[in-house]
């Protein structure tokens, strides 16, 4: 895969600006590793490094680097922890997480896109992220528990069965609202029962839905 000198200096600048938003170093040091317009059409490898959303196939968008970084954040991804990603789209998402050393899984319902993804993300170095198709509202329980889960969708409802694939102790971070504007929220699981809501912002995802499209 190609990276040129402009396009490092763009990467560079990209991560400037989400530093100025509060964006701390090691997830700024992973965009920096991990580039992002090898997830879009090379005509457009310049606009990888706006922070603005994308589309790719499927109708689906690159999320905003901003939104991608946020996520991470509030996420808190460490080194062996275990995640959940429900919506694979480009991979991006899925390759920040693992840069940052966390074992990664990641669910697709859309099949053109599982695999595409799967296949750019083993020519690009990330063949250790575990790539699923299926019904993100399913989940994935034959590898739950999980210390973390990321959904990049946005669901009217959050799902029961995410949470209960949920360590206790774990987080989840999931935009909530059925309108073209919903808003982040990060959930940490203190008990069966027990689950702390805060809020952080509205964002504009694609439509959380169930079952698979061929």
């Amino acid at each position: 895969m190609h990276d040129t000198f402009r396009l490092k200096g763009l990467r560079k600048k990209l991560t400037e600006h989400l530093k100025t938003k509060g964006i701390d170093d090691a997830i700024l040091h992973a965009f920096d590793e991990v580039p992002r317009h090898w997830f879009m059409d090379a005509d457009f490898d310049t606009w990888a490094y706006k922070d603005t959303a994308f589309k790719i196939d499927a109708e689906q968008t690159i999320s905003h680097p901003f939104t991608v970084a946020l996520m991470t954040t509030l996420l808190a991804p460490a080194p062996g922890k275990k995640i959940l990603e429900i919506g694979t789209g480009s991979g991006y998402q899925a390759c920040i997480l693992a840069k940052l050393g966390a074992k990664v899984y990641t669910i697709e319902r859309q099949k053109i896109l599982y695999e595409k993804t799967s296949t750019l993300l083993n020519r690009i170095g990330f063949g250790s992220v575990r790539t699923l198709y299926g019904d993100g509202f399913l989940g994935a329980p034959r590898f739950a528990p999980f210390d973390g889960i990321l959904v990049t969708a946005g669901v009217g409802k959050i799902p029961d069965t995410l949470l209960s694939q949920l360590k206790i102790g774990g987080t989840m971070v999931i935009p909530v609202g059925q309108s073209e504007s919903q808003k982040m929220y990060k959930l940490i699981k203190l008990d069966e029962k027990t689950i702390v809501k805060e809020e952080h912002g509205n964002f504009q995802f694609v439509p959380f839905l169930p079952g698979v499209s061929i």
